[in-house]
């Protein structure tokens, strides 16, 4: 039993990234897939697809990566922020700038999940759940 599915998730692409792997099958959830189709908007990774493998009775999210033109990462860096043992929120004025405005910080709002940019833009805060650039 996961006592933290996102960092799971976050693990899973980041290990597969830098392995060069062409996808990574991630167990699902609808915010998993909420989360995966952000970084598919952000361009982060290429596609999210949820699916239910022969013989499993689980369906699973097949997140296809994303790479370079020289096969480098396009994900230099993933990290989960507020965890089960430390919630981290923050309001729309102190949401994180990420490497100058190059990365991004994943908020959930009462918007549902944002880039931190969006979050400012729309002037809500929330629980920042990973930063990534």
């Amino acid at each position: 039993m996961l006592s933290d599915p996102i960092a799971d998730m976050l693990t899973r692409i980041r290990n597969a990234t830098r392995t060069h792997k062409e996808t990574v099958d991630i167990p699902a959830s609808k915010f998993k897939e909420e989360l995966a189709k952000l970084l598919v908007r952000e361009g982060y990774v290429q596609s999210v697809e949820r699916t239910r493998p022969e013989g499993q009775k689980f369906d699973v999210l097949r997140v296809t990566l994303k790479y370079g033109d020289k096969r480098e990462q396009v994900i230099k860096h993933i990290e989960r922020i507020s965890r089960p043992g430390r919630r981290a929120y923050v309001s729309a004025e102190n949401l994180p700038r990420i490497q100058r405005g190059l990365g991004v910080a994943v908020v959930s709002t009462s918007k549902g999940l944002l880039p931190d940019r969006e979050a400012r833009q729309q002037g809500v805060g929330g629980e920042v759940i990973c930063v990534l650039w």
